[in-house]
């Protein structure tokens, strides 16, 4: 009887940590839309990007920063500035343009999540 168990076990716990994954990749598919979605809300209003993210949540765009899934803190996203100021006459500072995961793991489908 404890051997059935066993063997049970032996083929659930797999199945556990991947349905755990895919709900981990789920939230960070997500967060990162509202995040981008935010941040290009904020640059339409603002003509320009936000300085961080907490600027977001200074501002109202966002309640809070969200929490990286995989890397279990709000501190550790990955924001990519512009390239150039988008006011006509540059004097504008460079905001955020994008925001990626921070951690170093890869997914399921082999792409890192930092690429995501």
């Amino acid at each position: 009887m404890i051997n059935l168990i066993l063997i049970l076990a032996t083929f659930a716990m797999p199945i556990y940590h991947s349905i755990v994954v895919h709900a981990r990749e789920a939230t960070l598919r997500d967060d990162l839309f509202t995040l981008r979605s935010q941040i290009d809300r904020f640059t339409h209003d603002n003509e320009r990007g936000p300085e961080s993210l907490e600027e977001l949540v200074d501002k109202e765009y966002m309640g809070a920063v969200p929490i990286d899934p995989f890397t279990g803190s709000n501190e550790t996203w990955e924001v990519e500035s512009e390239t150039e100021s988008l006011s006509a006459d540059g004097s504008a500072p460079l905001g955020i343009a994008d925001v990626h995961s921070g951690s170093q793991d890869v997914s399921l489908d082999g792409t890192p999540y930092g690429s995501w």
